[in-house]
């Protein structure tokens, strides 16, 4: 998901504060993505590493780390294994959602092919274990590894969640804790536990990343029904077009009259869409409010990312953090 110049914002002040951080971390992901044998492994990791994305992910597990005083360099590693853990789900989504757009950009499986993205995608798994190893710490295996298996469960999950109108919030949730937000909490925990945080500190750092992942997905699938395609990475409708029940069509469909019902049948579970479907299924989600509902639900999410930080002490980078739950939201005001 791409982010506007207002998300930017904070993210790119937390950017330049935690510099010196920042450039050994990517300088560690450009060093461990070559390959002896396998040329293809760091091209095709590249054209998505390079792609302009903001690194969200590794850099919490470093600001985590900083905000506790941290004076170390283990969370290189472990910022490095999170950015390949992304990576890696990035190449594999792209080939099960049969995407032709990534970040503004021709995906990896367009430019190579399936085989490519989904054995790369393997290769930076295995290379995020290798990192976690030399941090030295199985607590940090474990919550690394238990993210991983949360992400691949969530996106089986979303196979067969997606498009049946019987999936609701609570199952929509699970998704996104998978797909999104267990990334964003290991993220922030590894930081802390490499930084020898107390338990409540490690805690309050999960339900920082937990809250701002829900927070961050619910955004996406709202900006999707109204968002402008060079800064979400996609166009809108996409979600629609894909025939994914995300959160404004949940809402919208257990508000349905029969008509209304019958034709999510057709488009979302039958996917047999027409000219002008997408247009309607706008007119739905703003006759039911279900855009304005979904929207409320992510800033409700981001609230509690920020009252996360209140367990986490003073410091230049807990502050930045609130502001990026803010701006996360800020997007759909």
């Amino acid at each position: 998901m791409g982010l506007n110049d207002n998300v930017a914002e904070p993210l790119e002040r937390l950017s330049r504060l935690l510099e010196t951080d920042m450039a050994a971390v990517t300088a560690l992901i450009h060093a461990r993505m070559s390959s002896r044998y396998a040329p293809r492994i760091p091209e095709v990791t590249a054209h998505l590493i390079e792609a302009g994305g903001k690194r969200l992910r590794p850099m919490l597990t470093v600001a985590a780390a900083r905000m506790l005083g941290y004076e170390g360099v283990q969370h290189h590693l472990l910022a490095a294994a999170v950015e390949y853990i992304h990576t890696a789900t990035l190449l594999h989504d792209d080939v099960v959602d049969e995407s032709r757009q990534r970040r503004g950009r021709p995906t990896a499986n367009l430019l190579w092919d399936n085989k490519s993205s989904v054995l790369v995608g393997d290769y930076l798994f295995a290379r995020s274990f290798q990192l976690m190893t030399e941090a030295g710490s199985l607590r940090v295996m474990e919550i690394l590894a238990n993210a991983s298996a949360t992400i691949s469960e969530g996106e089986v999950l979303q196979l067969s969640a997606a498009q049946d109108l019987a999936t609701d919030e609570a199952v929509y949730l699970q998704v996104v804790r998978g797909k999104t937000a267990a990334l964003f909490s290991a993220a922030t925990e590894v930081g802390g536990v490499v930084a020898g945080a107390t338990e409540p500190q490690v805690r309050a750092l999960y339900d920082y990343g937990d809250a701002l992942g829900i927070a961050f997905q619910i955004v996406d699938d709202v900006l999707d029904y109204g968002g402008i395609a060079d800064r979400i990475g996609k166009n809108t409708g996409d979600d629609f077009r894909e025939r994914k029940l995300t959160l404004p069509v949940i809402k919208a469909v257990a508000l349905a009259d029969a008509d209304e019902r019958a034709f999510w049948q057709r488009t979302i579970e039958r996917g047999d869409q027409r000219d002008g479907d997408l247009d309607q299924a706008l007119a739905i989600l703003g006759r039911h409010g279900a855009i304005q509902a979904a929207r409320a639900d992510a800033v409700a999410w981001a609230a509690r990312a920020r009252a996360a930080l209140a367990a986490l002490p003073p410091h230049p980078v807990r502050d930045l953090l609130a502001e990026m739950a803010d701006f996360v939201v800020a997007r759909v005001a």
